[in-house]
């Protein structure tokens, strides 16, 4: 069952000593609204094309046990996404994983932590 997470909680975790690629993955599934930011270490799978590419990113992530998806808003892409991811890896009867939405969104992340270089990264505020 896909989650929710709070941008706070996120950027514990982008802080922490887990390693990104191992520990977790944020997937970012915008498409050409990901010019102008994105969360540092997150991966970028458009929506456009994400039913073409999601058994190719199980397969890559099958050892990764939490993965957290976004867009802009997280209010379409981002769940679709992530509820895509979930049913797909449960196929593969890999039920050891925790999958998330991002609450809010890139916009509302990006607008909280621009700032720190941890967490946004190719911030351009003209964008946003």
């Amino acid at each position: 069952m896909v989650q929710g997470i709070i941008g706070s909680e996120l950027a514990k975790l982008i802080k922490s000593a887990k390693v990104p690629g191992k520990d977790y993955l944020i997937v970012d599934v915008r498409d050409e609204d990901w010019k102008g930011g994105n969360i540092k270490g997150s991966r970028n799978h458009p929506s456009q094309r994400f039913l073409l590419d999601v058994d190719d990113l199980v397969k890559q992530t099958k050892d990764v046990p939490v993965m957290i998806f976004h867009c802009a808003l997280s209010q379409e892409r981002g769940p679709k996404a992530a509820r895509i991811y979930e049913e797909t890896r449960n196929a593969f009867h890999d039920t050891n994983h925790t999958v998330y939405v991002l609450q809010g969104g890139f916009v509302q992340f990006g607008q909280s932590y621009k700032d720190d270089p941890e967490l946004v990264e190719n911030w351009r505020e003209i964008i946003w």
